[in-house]
């Protein structure tokens, strides 16, 4: 199935979940944020939230700099 992550189209297999759309883009463990359909997911909801079709996620990473 396809999702869009971060404004592009990505396959994802059937049964995917947020948990791991987000271990495939990145391999940040801290620091990330996730909004499913323009709703925050909490952390500890990822790996139970399932991914359909043309779901929206966008995949937010903390950077520091200075």
């Amino acid at each position: 199935m396809t999702v869009i992550v971060n404004g592009e189209p990505r396959e994802v297999p059937d049964g995917a979940t947020v948990a791991s759309v987000v271990a495939a883009v990145t391999q940040a463990t801290a620091g990330v944020a996730v909004a499913l359909n323009d709703e925050v997911v909490r952390r500890a909801e990822w790996p139970a939230t399932p991914v359909r079709d043309a779901d929206r996620l966008e995949v937010l990473t903390a950077v520091q700099g200075g």
